[in-house]
C-alpha cells in the first residue's frame, strides 16, 4: 500500500467546534497518540468522544481503552447518536493511515480522522475511508 494511491471521496463538513477539541487533544499530547470516537445525529457530527490509548507504544500507535470504547459507544446509543468517526494522531508522521491503521481498521462505515503533529508547528487532519487495502481520502470542510 503506498500513501499516494489515495484516491477521493465526497466532501465532508466538521463543525469547527469538534475540529478545534481534536486538534487541541492532540496539541495536549504532542509524544503520544491520542484517540476518541466522534458521533454524529441525523447524519451530522456532532459530538467528540476521547478514549485512553493503552497501547503498549502509544508513541507510534493507539489502542483504544476497551472499557473506555464501551463507555463512548453507550454514553451514544443513550444520547441517540450513531458513531461517524474514529480519529487518532500520528505525533510524528503524516495525516495518512499506516499500514497498521489499514490493517486494524474494524468499522468500514466510520470515516477516519488522522491528526499529524508532525507539520513544523502547524496541525494537519485529513480524512479516509478505510475500505479494502486503497483508503479513500474524504476532502474535510469546516463549518461555523
Amino acid at each position: 500500500m503506498n500513501a499516494t494511491t489515495i484516491m477521493s471521496d465526497r466532501i465532508t463538513v466538521l463543525p469547527r467546534t469538534l475540529v478545534n477539541q481534536l486538534l487541541t487533544q492532540a496539541q495536549q499530547s504532542p509524544e503520544r497518540e491520542v484517540c476518541g470516537l466522534v458521533s454524529s445525529r441525523d447524519g451530522r457530527p456532532v459530538k467528540v468522544y476521547p478514549v485512553t490509548n493503552v497501547a503498549t507504544e502509544p508513541g507510534r500507535l493507539f489502542q483504544m481503552d476497551p472499557q473506555g470504547l464501551i463507555e463512548a459507544m453507550r454514553d451514544m446509543r443513550e444520547r441517540g447518536e450513531e458513531l461517524f468517526a474514529i480519529y487518532h494522531s500520528h505525533p510524528h508522521g503524516p495525516a495518512a493511515p499506516s499500514a497498521t491503521d489499514l490493517r486494524e481498521a474494524q468499522y468500514p462505515d466510520a470515516l477516519y480522522l488522522i491528526v499529524s503533529l508532525d507539520t513544523k508547528g502547524v496541525l494537519e487532519m485529513r480524512g479516509y475511508r478505510l475500505e479494502g487495502e486503497t483508503p479513500r481520502e474524504v476532502v474535510l470542510e469546516t463549518a461555523p
